[in-house]
């Protein structure tokens, strides 16, 4: 079996050709440069140079992550191209792993480490083992264990498993110099460092390991393939931030609005609304239609009707990432807002009665229970809630 391994997890470009238990090329970049800049050139100079066709490729094995998020990118897109241009499966080889596995054969614990930052890495925890047959002869080829699977986790949580297990370590890749000092300081367990020569992310070991996952099963299409990126980027974080420090606003939802009230129906529930249900809802006169935005962003959305001066409230919701930040609470209040201004004196809704969180949104604003419609919800089968606000009391107390 012949694969072509790629590896841009981080700062290390590196490519390979391996067939079966053996390395025809490999090509290792160690420097300052982006791999979008390296990573074709190398696989083409490579390939040129042992006269290898990649239509000859049975597979093409990529490190999938965890690593850099730019080189992650780079090195899938640049696996995805290959492979729906070959129409050849992809073999995604988690980082770490495929690290460990440079360490063949190695008894000790071996955990490789990336520096994610903030004294943060992505790591993993394996060993070699060496397997006795049921007739106690030892087994030809030591076995590859998984004792944690790769996470992004502290240092300081690191040094405490490790410490835990009571076993010596070897360590690898580019947390070491980052971090030393800090394992120096709290490792109580002995350990060591690799040697430059496989400290860092090599194609060929992507390759062998890939094949062993190809063998067992473990591959996907082209199309299939995402990276594993074990925590949100730099620029996903802060615009986190962002957002849980901007004040929701509201405003009347229009029909643009409608693909994306949609996406979050599906996201939420299990009888989500199409988006044709949502424009039809939308396009009626008798519709209150709220969309919330939190820093330029969606954020949430309520569907209600008037019927006989009571506004009945069909839907409300808030993606889960952004729940608890202000969103549903404002809905509800330019919601009464809107109601009053159309002469409405009371609000509807039901809630599913395990649902705790929206329960408890609805009774600090207002909202007291009327009753209970058993077996209302399903999927699962839930009693529903029956709540209510009257904004008659709110508008004589004003």
């Amino acid at each position: 079996m012949r694969v072509l391994a790629i590896d841009s997890s981080g700062l290390t470009a590196t490519v390979a050709v391996v067939e079966d238990e053996t390395t025809i090329a490999e090509y290792t970049i160690n420097y300052k440069k982006t791999h979008s800049q390296t990573l074709l050139p190398m696989i083409d100079e490579m390939t040129k140079m042992v006269e290898v066709d990649l239509s000859t490729l049975d597979a093409i094995a990529v490190s999938g992550g965890p690593g850099s998020f730019t080189g992650l990118r780079i090195g899938s897109a640049t696996a995805k191209g290959l492979g729906l241009a070959l129409g050849r499966p992809l073999i995604h080889v988690p980082t770490v792993d495929a690290m460990a596995y440079s360490l063949f054969g190695c008894e000790d614990i071996i955990c490789p480490i990336m520096d994610a930052r903030r004294k943060q890495v992505y790591t993993g925890i394996y060993t070699f083992e060496h397997g006795k047959s049921e007739d106690g002869a030892y087994l030809d080829r030591p076995v590859f264990k998984v004792i944690r699977v790769q996470m992004a986790v502290s240092v300081e949580e690191l040094i405490r498993r490790l410490n835990i297990y009571g076993r010596r370590v070897v360590f690898l890749g580019d947390g070491v110099p980052v971090y030393s000092d800090m394992l120096a300081e709290g490792l109580k367990v002995p350990y060591y460092f690799a040697p430059s020569f496989m400290n860092r992310q090599r194609a060929a070991a992507v390759g062998a390991l890939g094949i062993e996952y190809f063998r067992a099963g473990r591959y996907e299409t082209a199309a299939e393939h995402k990276p594993e990126y074990l925590r949100v980027s730099q620029a996903e974080r802060e615009r986190a931030e962002r957002e849980k420090k901007a004040v929701p606003e509201v405003r009347t939802m229009t029909m643009e609005d409608a693909a994306a009230v949609a996406e979050m129906e599906h996201q939420l529930f299990s009888d989500a609304w199409s988006e044709k249900s949502v424009l039809e809802t939308v396009g009626q006169k008798n519709a209150l239609c709220l969309m919330a935005e939190k820093a330029g962003r969606r954020a949430g959305y309520v569907l209600a009707y008037d019927a006989a001066g009571e506004a009945e409230i069909a839907r409300i919701a808030v993606p889960k990432e952004l729940q608890r930040q202000g969103v549903g609470r404002a809905l509800l209040a330019a919601l009464e807002e809107v109601c009053k201004e159309r002469q409405i004196t009371r609000i509807l809704l039901d809630v599913r009665c395990g649902n705790e969180a929206a329960r408890g949104l609805y009774e600090s604003a207002g909202y007291r229970e009327d009753g209970v419609r058993q077996h209302f919800y399903e999927n699962p089968q839930e009693d529903a809630i029956l709540m209510s606000r009257s904004l008659e009391d709110t508008s004589s107390s004003q």
